[in-house]
């Protein structure tokens, strides 16, 4: 096999459709677009997403997620961390954040 004997697989390369060119070709005088319309005139089409005036799907749909007013913000500590301290002392968040365990939020 050399780069010059290389071929397309059979089928794998589709013939461009030529429109526009003739009655004959079946194709011809409106070329495939229809009599009239939007769509039929030259620069002519709609916008992705458009839906003829309609509210489109992605105004319709809500956004993803909120911001929850209730939410509590947790600090996480490593067990091994709290070896600082003695036992039967009675571990506050003012203690942690004098230690350097955690930071104040």
């Amino acid at each position: 096999m050399k780069l010059n004997n290389l071929r397309p697989a059979p089928k794998s390369v589709k013939k461009r459709k030529r429109v526009g060119r003739g009655c004959g070709s079946g194709h011809g005088f409106t070329s495939c677009r229809g009599s009239n319309g939007q769509n039929s005139r030259s620069g002519g089409g709609v916008r992705p997403g458009f839906e003829g005036g309609q509210m489109p799907l992605y105004r319709r749909v809500p956004k993803r997620g909120f911001t929850n007013i209730f939410k509590k913000d947790y600090s996480i500590v490593n067990i091994g961390r709290l070896n600082i301290f003695k036992d039967g002392d009675v571990v506050t968040r003012k203690e942690l954040i004098d230690k350097g365990i955690i930071k104040k939020v």
